[in-house]
């Protein structure tokens, strides 16, 4: 959990950033990315709890059929990709 706990601390500010810009720049010519956006609210309003016992599963499942495992788009920018990567960086500290 303590690596879980350093990539959310290492990602969080920028994705809170990041995930609301991209879904207005990218979001028309890519629409899955407004489920992107839905999960990762949801991800992060857990992970704002204050219950220590939060289970992720789920969402990180969803993204990960979303996104393609993360695969990024060729026509899209830096910030998406990004994106992509800060989640599936969290996704697989979760999962270890």
């Amino acid at each position: 959990m303590e690596k879980f706990n350093h990539a959310v601390e290492h990602n969080l500010k920028r994705l809170e950033q990041f995930v609301p810009i991209v879904a207005r720049v990218h979001g028309e010519s890519h629409p899955e990315f407004y489920e992107v956006k839905e999960q990762f609210d949801s991800l992060n309003k857990k992970m704002q709890s204050e219950n220590k016992e939060i289970d992720l599963n789920e969402e990180f499942k969803t993204l990960r059929e979303i996104t393609n495992n993360y695969t990024v788009p060729e026509d899209v920018c830096e910030s998406y990709e990004a994106v992509y990567l800060m989640l599936e960086e969290i996704d697989h500290a979760y999962q270890d």
